[in-house]
C-alpha cells in the first residue's frame, strides 16, 4: 500500500471508532469482494485447516539474531536522534517525552501525534517544540493554536488521520515511536516504513494483526522494528551478535497474573456462586496497578499468549521453539537458548522505560542516573522462582498458539476477539469463563473465511467483523456462565 493507502485506511478507522455496533460502512461495502478474493486464495482451504501451520509463510523482522551495525557514532556530543512520536498524551508516550526531557542531548521531538488532551499536548509543545504536531478532531485545532499562543516558533497542526500519517513519516525523524491502540496504528505505520523510518514498537495490533503485511513489507524497505515491550525486548537484547543458526528456543516469562496461586475448582466455584468476587479478583494484579484490561489480560494469560503470536514474527521462530514459563518475580523478563543449550536472560526491576530507551537509542547504550533508574540489586532481589503454566486454566496459550499457526487473519482475530470479550467482562455482560469461549466461537467461525496473506484492508475488516462476532453471541443468549452483579 502507498501513502495514499495508508490515508484511505487511517480514515476508515477513525470512522469506525466512533461505530461502536456495527461494522464500518467502508468494510461493509467491500465485504462480498474480499470473501470471493478470499475464497480464490483458499483454493486448498481444507489442506490448510488440516495441517494449520502456515508459521514459515510471511519471514521475520528479525531472523533467529540480530546484526549490530558497524561504526555507529555514540549518541551525544552533537549526535541526536530525531524521533516522531505517535500517542504523546499516552503512558507510552509520556514515558518517552520523560527519556527526552533527561537525555536533550540525544533525543530531538520532531513530530508529534496525540489524541483530545489539548493541555497536556500543548505543554508538551511548549517544553520540546516539535516541528509538526497532530490532534484527534478538527475541532480541538483552534484550542491548541489558542492554547500556543506566544510560542516563538508555532509547530505545523493537522489533525485526524492525515495528520497521524504526516507525522509517523516527516521528513527529519529517524525512529517513529508508536505509542497508538489498535489497529489506528496500522495506516501510519506503513507510512512510516515506506519512508524509511525504523520503528520503534510499542502496538500490539502492528504485528498480531498486521504480522503478514508489515513484516514483509519492513523486510522489503530495510526498515528495523525494534520491540518497545519489556518480553520481546528482553528477547532482543539476548539474541544481539548470535552467529546464524544460534538461536534454538525463545522463553517468555510470565507474572502468573491474578490467579496464578488460585487452583481451577476454586475460580469454578466463584464463577458460580460468587460472580462478583471473581470478577475483582481479575481485575487485581498481585504485582502492579494497571489498567482494568491490562490486568485481565494477564489473569487470562492472554497477554502472554499475543506475546507469543509477536515473537514469532519478531523473531521467526517456531512456535514449537516458543515457551511460556511463569515467574512471579517479574526480574528476569525473557530468555533465549542457544544450540548449544546456553540460556541467555535479560534481567532488571520492572521498568517500561528500559525497553523504550533501548528502541530508542539502538545500538547504543544510554547512561542513566542512578536516582532515577535504580540498578538491580540481587540481594533485594532474592529468590527467583519458576513454573509451568496450566493450559486448563489458561486455554488462552492453546488458543493464541492455534492462531499463531494458522497465520494471516486468524491472529488479528484472536486479538481483536479477546478485546471485545474483555470489555464485555469489564461491563459485567459476560462471566469470566465466557471470555474464552466467545474467543474461540469466532475462532471457529472464521476458519471458513481465513485469509492467508491479508491486505490491510482485510486484515481491518476482520478486526471489525470479530468484534462484531463476539457482541453478537453475547447477545443471543448462548453463554451460560453468571455474570457479576
Amino acid at each position: 500500500p502507498g501513502h495514499d493507502d495508508a490515508r484511505r485506511l487511517s480514515r476508515a478507522m477513525f470512522a469506525s471508532a466512533n461505530t461502536t455496533r456495527s461494522l464500518s460502512s467502508t468494510a461493509t461495502g467491500v465485504r462480498d469482494a474480499r470473501a470471493a478474493r478470499g475464497r480464490t486464495r483458499r483454493s486448498g482451504i481444507a489442506s490448510v485447516r488440516a495441517a494449520a501451520n502456515n508459521e514459515a509463510r510471511y519471514g521475520a523482522c528479525w531472523p533467529g539474531r540480530a546484526e549490530v551495525p558497524a561504526n555507529v557514532p555514540a549518541l551525544g556530543n552533537g549526535n541526536v536522534k530525531k524521533i516522531s512520536l505517535l500517542g504523546s498524551t499516552g503512558s507510552i508516550g509520556t514515558q518517552t517525552l520523560d527519556i527526552c526531557e533527561e537525555h536533550p542531548d540525544k533525543f530531538e521531538v520532531v513530530a508529534l501525534s496525540a489524541g483530545r488532551n489539548v493541555a497536556l499536548v500543548a505543554e508538551q509543545c511548549r517544553k520540546f517544540s516539535p516541528k509538526l504536531v497532530s490532534v484527534q478532531n478538527g475541532e480541538d485545532v483552534a484550542a491548541l493554536k489558542a492554547a500556543l499562543q506566544g510560542m516563538e516558533q508555532m509547530p505545523e497542526i493537522m489533525y485526524g488521520a492525515d495528520g497521524m500519517v504526516e507525522v509517523a513519516r516527516h521528513k527529519d525523524c529517524d525512529s517513529v515511536i508508536t505509542g497508538i491502540v489498535g489497529c489506528a496504528g496500522l495506516p501510519p505505520t506503513v507510512a512510516a516504513i515506506e519512508a524509511g523510518k525504523n520503528i520503534c514498537l510499542a502496538n500490539k495490533e502492528t504485528l498480531i494483526a498486521g504480522g503478514p503485511a508489515i513484516v514483509p513489507l519492513a523486510v522489503k524497505h530495510g526498515v528495523k522494528i525494534l520491540p518497545a515491550d519489556s518480553e520481546h525486548s528482553a528477547i532482543f537484547q539476548c539474541i544481539q551478535g548470535l552467529p546464524e543458526g544460534a538461536l534454538r528456543r525463545i522463553i517468555l516469562t510470565a507474572s502468573g497474573g491474578a490467579f496464578r496461586d488460585m487452583p481451577l475448582e476454586e475460580m469454578r466455584r466463584l464463577a458460580e456462586v460468587d460472580p462478583a468476587a471473581l470478577h475483582k479478583k481479575a481485575t487485581t494484579h498481585p504485582n502492579w496497578d494497571m489498567g482494568a484490561k491490562i490486568t485481565c489480560d494477564s489473569a487470562t494469560l492472554m497477554n502472554k499468549a499475543l506475546e507469543v503470536i509477536e515473537a514469532h514474527y519478531l523473531y521467526g521462530t517456531s512456535y514449537d521453539n516458543i515457551d511460556v514459563c511463569v515467574h512471579p518475580q517479574s526480574i528476569i523478563h525473557s530468555m533465549v537458548e542457544t544450540a548449544d543449550s546456553s540460556v541467555l536472560a535479560q534481567l532488571g526491576w520492572p521498568d517500561m522505560r528500559l525497553p523504550i530507551l533501548y528502541t530508542m537509542s539502538w545500538p547504543n547504550r544510554v547512561e542513566c542516573s542512578e536516582v532515577t533508574w535504580p540498578r538491580l540489586d540481587f540481594v533485594k532481589m532474592g529468590d527467583l522462582t519458576f513454573r509451568a503454566p496450566d493450559t486448563e486454566k489458561y486455554p488462552s496459550l492453546t488458543m493464541g498458539y492455534a492462531a499463531g499457526r494458522m497465520g494471516g487473519t486468524m491472529t488479528g482475530v484472536f486479538s481483536a476477539a479477546n478485546e471485545q470479550a474483555v470489555a464485555d467482562f469489564l461491563a459485567k455482560k459476560i462471566g469470566y469463563f465466557d471470555i474464552y469461549r466467545v474467543i474461540e466461537l469466532a475462532m471457529e467461525a472464521h476458519k471458513n473465511e481465513l485469509v492467508l496473506d491479508p491486505t490491510l484492508d482485510d486484515i481491518v475488516h476482520y478486526d471489525l467483523w470479530a468484534r462484531e462476532h463476539v457482541r453478537k453471541t453475547v447477545a443471543s443468549g448462548v453463554l451460560t456462565q453468571k455474570c457479576p452483579a
